[in-house]
């Protein structure tokens, strides 16, 4: 008990109760002074210094180059309602489209989304291995997924060991690795609570008691990012501590263009089947200046995505050219 206590308190998450009371104090702004000030807004942060990268990433998040009609399921953005819909893919949406005209149609996939649409549709994440040109990404469910550690430990002083502690469900991926590496001294793996709550165990006995806070993690040098239903929600605070995320490569991207990241230059890259990840360990353990490359390059890479202001224009830009793409068609 006393140990659940703590990692509710020091879990290393965002704060959901600050999350909420957020979205709830921009609700209070009136949508209609947002759409007035919409082309103003988009003005001047046209004068930003970094105006290529920002359409570089609206080009890479929305990929329409075209009109695309939408389908018959498609509905004016005054029809968006928080009932019947998860409230933080709700939140970090309106956060966006309240700045546009009501009478706009879209669509939208909310949840672990890898099909490809077959229509233009704004979802939180798509399949890399394919054409995905109908999938606009949004940062959705961003309470969740973008969370940043500050790591004051060297990867030289963490202990040479590899952890991953998940949900495995029906994820074959993650069953195969906790099977795998069962019992193993130099790699820490277990399935973590499914479902009942912070204090319920698994049906098959398997759920890891007591659960481990994010800088728990930090502990260890190598810290396991396996995809789940769709990318490893782990993979953006591990990329911004000083301990490696290793993984197979990657199938699935969001808000955070994981199909942009390299092997063994963002994070260590290993076989789908684990073969060699303590081969690979063992090189970045008596490498150790290789390993503070691929850290350094991925704390790097987060950097990109702490800037709110802009990352609200992207995402403003990214829904303007998505707009124009499909409500003209």
């Amino acid at each position: 008990m006393q140990t659940s206590i703590h990692y509710l308190l020091h879990s290393g998450k965002n704060s959901k109760f600050l999350y909420y009371l957020c979205a709830v104090m921009r609700e209070i702004v009136p949508a209609a002074i947002l759409r007035q000030q919409l082309d103003k807004e988009l003005d001047r942060c046209r004068e930003r210094y970094d105006m290529r990268y920002v359409e570089e990433r609206v080009e890479y998040y929305c990929k329409l180059v075209k009109p695309t009609p939408l389908g018959n399921d498609a509905k004016p953005l005054s029809h968006f309602h928080k009932k019947g819909n998860s409230s933080t893919y709700y939140y970090d949406s309106r956060e966006i489209v309240r700045w546009f005209s009501p009478t706009l149609v879209w669509q939208y996939l909310f949840g672990d989304i890898r099909d490809i649409p077959d229509t233009p549709t704004v979802v939180k994440s798509r399949s890399t291995l394919v054409d995905n040109s109908n999938s606009i990404l949004l940062n959705l469910d961003k309470c969740r997924h973008f969370v940043f550690l500050k790591d004051k430990t060297p990867f030289e002083q963490k202990k040479d060991m590899a952890i991953f502690r998940g949900q495995i469900g029906n994820r074959e991926n993650r069953r195969l690795f906790v099977e795998r590496f069962a019992g193993n001294s130099r790699i820490d793996a277990a399935n973590t609570l499914a479902k009942g709550g912070l204090f319920s165990t698994n049906v098959d006995g398997k759920a890891t008691s007591p659960r481990l806070s994010l800088y728990d993690h930090l502990n260890y040098r190598y810290i396991m990012a396996l995809e789940g239903n769709d990318v490893a929600s782990n993979l953006k605070w591990i990329m911004s501590s000083n301990s490696l995320a290793v993984t197979p490569p990657m199938t699935c991207e969001t808000w955070f263009m994981e199909g942009r990241l390299k092997g063994d230059v963002h994070y260590v890259e290993i076989k789908d089947d684990y073969s060699d990840l303590e081969e690979k360990m063992d090189y970045y353990s008596s490498h150790t200046e290789a390993a503070r490359n691929i850290s350094q390059a991925a704390n790097e890479y987060t950097m990109q995505f702490r800037d709110q202001r802009r990352e609200r224009f992207i995402a403003l830009l990214v829904m303007k050219h998505y707009f124009e793409m499909t409500n003209h068609a």
